[in-house]
């Protein structure tokens, strides 16, 4: 009798920022006529290409979905990003393509990894009018009140965005409920990991090459296009940083000390979600970024009891 031949949904592809993780995907999408789905939360940003480590050369012929899809500037939540998602998936999966999502954005992965549903919730006008009474730091208690496992620390530099979680946190705890969960996807999850010193020196490393090779002059652009410096912070880390540069607030080697310290610790915390990924039921298959990287996915994917067709 034969064996039913099982064919995974979706091959995913998460490591921590500088870890490697487009360059093993696209090796992967041409090995089995793929296409990548980034998980990106800055990646969506047009313009927005040497802050948000974009690569786009690395894609070569291999197809790619949910970059560039959004005027920079704008905003794009995580309830955008898993109904952009479902959208490209459906699309990929329907001409036949292995759908392959890669990304460092936990919150973005985790969502589609899981498959819970995301909830938008609308403009509360009468909660608003109770928390602009309050203090930023009042804000940030009762954010935490609401949301006492947060990650995201951006939501806690700048007051609207701090009011708009809040918002969003009273919203969901009304309608969780009324939400089913999405389909959970026959998933191959593959990890990069880096020892924590060489992946510092990486991360160091590529930084420096971002900065030499146009970072100071993407910000700069994005300002003189008529992004304001607060908007710039919003989007975190470079943006940030490489503003209060240009705003006169730090010199550059202060600028390159404080942002690099910070892409460290973000890279941490990245590696505190994975963790809470796995704790929830998220198998990651991890691989050592030293190693050849192809060759032990290959291996992951060969022993998971799925199967894949060479293109």
């Amino acid at each position: 009798m034969t064996r039913p031949v099982t064919i995974p949904d979706l091959l995913a592809i998460l490591g921590p920022t500088a870890s490697g993780k487009t360059h093993l995907a696209v090796a992967l999408a041409e090995s089995f006529g793929g296409e990548i789905i980034s998980a990106d939360s800055r990646q969506v940003f047009r313009g927005m290409d040497i802050g948000s480590g974009k690569d786009l050369h690395e894609y070569g012929r291999v197809p790619y979905h949910l970059i560039d899809i959004v005027a920079a500037g704008g905003e794009f939540s995580v309830f955008d990003f898993q109904r952009r998602f479902l959208g490209a998936y459906e699309e990929v999966a329907g001409r036949g393509a292995l759908p392959i999502l890669c990304g460092g954005s936990a919150m973005y992965l985790d969502s589609v990894l899981r498959g819970y549903r995301m909830v938008e919730v609308p403009r509360n006008d009468a909660l608003r009018g109770v928390l602009a009474a309050q203090t930023d730091a009042e804000l940030v208690v009762e954010l935490r009140r609401l949301k006492p496992d947060l990650h995201n620390s951006t939501d806690l530099l700048d007051r609207e965005r701090t009011i708009r979680a809040i918002e969003i946190a009273s919203g969901t705890v009304e309608q969780c409920f009324a939400n089913e969960l999405l389909p959970r996807l026959q998933s191959v999850v593959i990890g990069i990991n880096w020892e924590r010193d060489v992946l510092r020196r990486r991360i160091t490393d590529r930084l420096r090459s971002r900065l030499e090779n146009g970072l100071i002059e993407e910000v700069e652009r994005l300002h003189e296009g008529g992004i304001a410096w607060e908007r710039l912070d919003y989007y975190g880390l470079e943006y940030r940083y490489v503003g209060g540069y240009l705003r006169g607030d730090m010199d550059k080697n202060d600028m390159f000390q404080r942002l690099n310290s910070a892409i460290h610790n973000f890279a941490k915390r990245q590696g505190n979600w994975f963790r809470r990924m796995e704790r929830h039921g998220v198998t990651i298959n991890w691989v050592d970024g030293e190693g050849d990287q192809l060759a032990q996915a290959m291996k992951i994917i060969n022993s998971s009891g799925l199967v894949l067709q060479s293109s």
